[in-house]
């Protein structure tokens, strides 16, 4: 990313930067592409999901899974108790 960055400020133009640097460093051209994109969120420069945005939406959609499945249980559980309370009162 630096070295994108150092490069498109050394010529005044991004145009081909990051094909030049991916070259240079042997990894494919949309792959280096996306790490200054991303780069360029996380340092505010260009609108997008950070890095920590994104970690934390993860987390967050992790944790809903897991809490809906929970409630999922216990609503069974209780449903289940209340048919053997309702069994044992007949």
């Amino acid at each position: 990313m630096r070295m994108v960055l150092t490069l498109r400020e050394e010529l005044g133009s991004s145009a081909g930067t990051v094909t030049r640097v991916a070259r240079q460093l042997g990894y494919g051209e949309e792959s280096v592409r996306r790490w200054v994109a991303q780069a360029e969120i996380d340092a505010g420069t260009r609108a997008g999901a950070s890095t920590a945005e994104s970690a934390e939406l993860r987390r967050l959609r992790q944790e809903n899974r897991e809490l809906r499945r929970a409630n999922e249980i216990l609503q069974r559980a209780a449903v289940f108790f209340g048919a053997e309370l309702d069994r044992r009162q007949r």
